[in-house]
């Protein structure tokens, strides 16, 4: 017996960013539709392909034709996989939204169950744990438990795997949200910035890899700690960065300008006094007093032109579509999110939408 909400047309929105994952694809959908429908839920999956350069884009094509509950989005380029959940969490239509990989490493048996702590438990994301790893020790495992000991210290949530792909997400958080750049990795940070409190874990089986090999380098260890920076830093000061660099601004610029008149001050003493004084500008304290006064007037235009840049960003989460399948004309709600997403092109006809 379904749990469906009359708000919304599924219980469950399956999102699927991939790239290069042709050979697990069927084998996927199929577990996820028999899991499901044994358990009653009516579902839609969402695949995102991330510019794919193998047969993906062919076989989802194949598989939204067969079933009328399948989409795809295709790319033009690899965007990363922050764009790809991105952009599908602009069109699900689910009361509860569950991201999953693609290569299989993932079980579909865990739905269920995360989308129960949703409905019922009223969690509004809970992220799964795979506790028991079958990635390589070195350059995934400790790299990952440094990362979410980093994660949890910074963001105060205590969580062990922060950068699980396997969650689910009350419909509301995923509209609530924006995610960009590498950001992924920290989602359920940026949720609590979002204003959403009720954040659980499940421990999750994970699977060890069955088809290709993984599309992670090792760049994404450095890139994952500036992103934890950025995501720090964006839920302080994302909406007024003038409060930072501001405040720092104007702390180095005072102290600049002490300086600078002590010296002045001290200057005019001496003469008073009828004491030979050296030039102010022999002083090493001059040069320091006239760069704090540089640096904290640069710092103050920084938080400026902050301020102006966080209020004219319109077109940060835009990408080049390259095609899409298994939409209904009649979705109109999908179709005014794909056209937002879309930068013009004149190779993609409204027609296709």
């Amino acid at each position: 017996m379904t749990s469906q909400s009359t708000a919304y047309p599924f219980d469950l929105s399956i999102v699927i960013p991939l790239l290069n994952e042709e050979e697990s694809l069927k084998e996927l959908e199929e577990w996820i539709r028999k899991t499901l429908t044994r358990h009653g839920l009516s579902f839609e999956i969402i695949f995102i392909d991330d510019g794919s350069t193998d047969r993906s884009w062919s076989i989802i094509e194949e598989i939204s034709r067969r079933q009328s509950n399948v989409r795809g989005i295709k790319f033009r380029r690899n965007y990363g996989k922050s764009a790809a959940l991105n952009t599908g969490f602009n069109i699900s239509r689910g009361e509860v939204i569950v991201t999953m990989d693609a290569d299989l490493q993932d079980s579909p048996e865990e739905i269920p169950e995360l989308h129960r702590m949703i409905v019922q438990d009223g969690y509004d994301i809970v992220s799964g744990w795979k506790k028991v790893r079958y990635d390589n020790k070195w350059t995934k495992n400790l790299p990952s438990k440094l990362f979410n000991w980093a994660a949890r210290k910074i963001s105060g949530i205590p969580l062990h795997d922060f950068n699980c792909g396997l969650k689910s997400y009350r419909h509301k958080v995923v509209h609530s949200i924006e995610v960009y750049g590498e950001m992924h990795r920290y989602i359920p940070i940026i949720v609590k910035w979002a204003g959403f409190q009720k954040i659980g874990e499940k421990v999750v089986q994970h699977q060890p890899r069955k088809y290709g090999s993984s599309k992670f380098g090792v760049s994404r260890f450095v890139n994952g700690f500036l992103d934890l920076l950025t995501i720090f830093f964006m839920g302080k000061f994302g909406k007024s960065p003038m409060h930072f660099f501001g405040l720092l601004g104007s702390f180095i610029f005072l102290i600049g300008v002490l300086a600078a008149i002590y010296l002045g001050v001290d200057k005019l003493i001496a003469l008073n006094r009828g004491i030979a004084a050296p030039l102010i500008t022999s002083n090493p304290y001059f040069y320091i007093a006239l760069l704090s006064i540089i640096v904290g007037t640069q710092l103050f235009l920084a938080g400026f032109l902050g301020e102006l840049i966080s209020r004219n960003a319109a077109d940060r989460n835009k990408y080049q579509l390259d095609t899409i399948t298994g939409f209904d004309h009649n979705d109109h709600k999908a179709v005014d999110q794909l056209k937002k997403l879309q930068v013009k092109d004149p190779r993609f006809s409204e027609s296709e939408l």
